[in-house]
């Protein structure tokens, strides 16, 4: 079995899946249509909100590179990189108001 096939049926409960109850009043509603998928948003008050995760984003405190296969895993998190800038890029254009939060100040 490869990495990706072992990484992809990892389903955990995230942080995330609690966040909803907790930001009642907020007017952000989960998966909402907004261009590049955001974790939260609201299109009438144009605002997308965006949890990267510490392992997928390269968060600069819990970030791990794996020991193997370091070709791809270089190449998808450059991609990931280049990926978030233009969603940022496309979603400021449109006048939204972006926000990007790292998964661990969730956890606080």
């Amino acid at each position: 079995m490869t990495r990706s096939e072992m990484m992809s049926r990892i389903r955990s409960v995230s942080k995330i899946e609690k966040l909803p109850k907790q930001m009642s009043g907020m007017y952000l509603r989960k998966h909402p249509t907004i261009y590049g998928k955001p974790d939260f948003g609201n299109k009438s008050r144009k605002i997308a909100v965006f949890i990267d995760g510490c392992f997928w984003h390269i968060c600069p405190i819990h970030f791990r590179m794996p020991k193997t296969n370091r070709k791809f895993w270089i190449k998808k998190f450059k991609y990931n990189a280049e990926r978030d800038k233009m969603v940022n890029n496309t979603l400021e254009l449109l006048d939204y108001n972006v926000i990007r939060i790292w998964e661990h100040d969730i956890k606080k």
